[in-house]
């Protein structure tokens, strides 16, 4: 997986004349639901629009189960849905987490290749199959991202912050939203050394604009490159979990634990 290099720019295509609320402007339909009419199963297996989705043992009792979190992961230019869950499989040590990994139509995502649309759309077919085969809790979804897919995983998650309550960008170029909704938390984290995204121009630059648009934003740099290092992944990933306004509230559980 590997980032666009010398390009952290989203498209240069001309302006839609009017900004509205569909896949072409990067909007997403597809929301949890309280009623599942499919039967989930355990293990790892393809969905409508070309993703993977890594879902726990005893999963084929979603059904009649608490709700399930989901943790969409998408890959970087060149990288594959297989290669977005091996990142953060070894971090998913829980029984209630489902994983999504779509699979972008072309060598990387929609928005830097020309414009939004093929990717949301087999994204948001992706999303409604997860929600009809398990229950997942509304507050309990979350977008990740590395490289070119922590660039669209900012765009995404600030366009469809009503259904992403979170983002977690490994070390992103841009972030290009054509619509704002709802207030995501932000984390972000770029190694100091990262020659295809450098540092200096993509995420300092990234997030001083988050924190000045008044988003909730945590940001770790490392000493590295251009990579996602074990043990920020599983910081992140506890971020998300033990962070949630859910999980502080006590509110409603999930399905066992989350970690």
């Amino acid at each position: 997986m590997t980032g666009t290099e010398g390009n952290p720019a989203p498209e240069t295509a001309h302006p839609h004349p009017v900004v509205e609320e569909n896949e072409r402007h990067g909007r997403l339909s597809a929301r949890p639901s309280s009623a599942v009419t499919a039967a989930g199963e355990a293990g790892t297996y393809r969905l409508d629009g070309q993703a993977l989705l890594r879902a726990p043992p005893g999963a084929e009792e979603a059904g009649t189960g608490g709700p399930y979190w989901l943790m969409v992961a998408l890959h970087g230019a060149g990288g594959s849905a297989e290669g977005a869950l091996e990142w953060l499989l070894p971090q998913a040590g829980s029984d209630a987490l489902l994983l999504l990994a779509p699979q972008a139509s072309d060598s990387t995502w929609d928005v830097i290749r020309g414009g939004y649309g093929p990717d949301v759309a087999r994204l948001d077919a992706a999303l409604r199959d997860v929600f009809r085969r398990f229950p997942v809790h509304p507050a309990g979804v979350a977008v990740a991202g590395f490289s070119d897919g922590a660039s669209y995983a900012l765009s995404l998650g600030l366009a469809n912050g009503d259904l992403f309550g979170t983002v977690l960008a490994f070390s992103p170029g841009f972030m290009a939203p054509m619509v704002h909704h709802g207030r995501p938390r932000i984390f972000v984290c770029h190694g100091r050394d990262d020659r295809v995204l450098p540092i200096t121009t993509c995420s300092r630059r990234i997030v001083p604009e988050l924190e000045r648009a008044g988003y909730a934003v945590t940001y770790r740099e490392f000493g590295g490159g251009h990579e996602v290092p074990p043990e920020l992944a599983t910081r992140a990933l506890r971020w998300w979990v033990h962070g949630s306004p859910e999980r502080r509230a006590g509110g409603a559980g999930t399905r066992g634990r989350v970690w």
